[in-house]
């Protein structure tokens, strides 16, 4: 049953819809060349749908992008969420790692692009590197803080228990980070997706980014829509999915904020 949250936030998709019908087919106000009438749009949807666009249909299109996103995000946290543990928790091992990590920080992900074609050349390694860098450092981030924002109490009497360092990381430090750590996925998978575009436009033969690339140099404004909704349908998606994991994975502290 849609509750009181899901019918306002209907209600909100409802008024744009509208609002796009009346700017675009009522009045005429917007013309079609610089943004496209729901029939447009439509019409774009279908035709890449039934008979393919840009060399493909669009779910070969955006097939291609999930997994190019999946595998950028699933390196990105592989090495993101142990490296930022492993700050927050060794001091020593962060005066190592934190001046590297607060220069590499603010390099745009996008500014990889050249050396990811000079080192993995056009194929898909370069845009798994390129989404990677881009996941990667709020994966970092927020793992830090997640273990810096640990009650002190908590660790100190796992120590007076005599806890292993191992177990001390696996059964006291991660599952109290969680939260935090949690926070630094959704950034991560966002992240991701933003930069998708600007990844595959690097020799890239297929996916939305292509999509969007060859619309825009067919001045074809619907086309670009359909690329432009489909990156939003597939972000939400994706990001649903995680919401779905981390409600199992953190019930107590779900249950908690309930």
């Amino acid at each position: 049953m849609i509750g009181r949250r899901g019918w306002v936030g209907l209600g909100s998709v409802a008024a744009v819809l509208l609002l796009w019908f009346g700017l675009t087919t009522a009045t005429g106000f917007v013309s079609p060349g610089r943004f496209p009438s729901p029939a447009d749009f439509w019409l774009s949807l279908n035709q890449i749908s039934t008979r393919g666009y840009a060399g493909g249909g669009l779910a070969a299109h955006a097939l291609q992008s999930v997994k190019l996103v999946a595998m950028g995000f699933v390196v990105a946290i592989a090495t993101g969420v142990p490296l930022g543990l492993w700050m927050g928790w060794d001091r020593r091992a962060e005066a190592a790692i934190n001046p590297i990590f607060l220069i590499i920080r603010p390099i745009p992900p996008l500014a990889w692009i050249p050396l990811a074609i000079l080192w993995l050349g056009l194929g898909d390694g370069a845009k798994i590197m390129v989404i990677w860098f881009a996941a990667f450092v709020p994966s970092v981030i927020n793992s830090f803080a997640g273990v810096r924002n640990i009650d002190r109490p908590i660790i100190e009497a796992a120590q007076m228990l005599g806890t292993p360092r191992w177990r001390m990381v696996t059964e006291v430090i991660a599952p109290a980070a969680a939260p935090m750590i949690f926070t630094g996925l959704r950034l991560s998978l966002q992240a991701s997706w933003t930069t998708l575009v600007a990844a595959e436009l690097v020799g890239a033969l297929a996916g939305i980014g292509f999509v969007l690339n060859m619309a825009q140099q067919d001045i074809y404004p619907g086309m670009i829509l359909v690329g432009m909704v489909t990156v939003g349908v597939l972000g939400w998606a994706t990001t649903y999915a995680l919401g779905r994991v981390e409600r199992r994975a953190l019930a107590w502290n779900v249950a908690g904020r309930d």
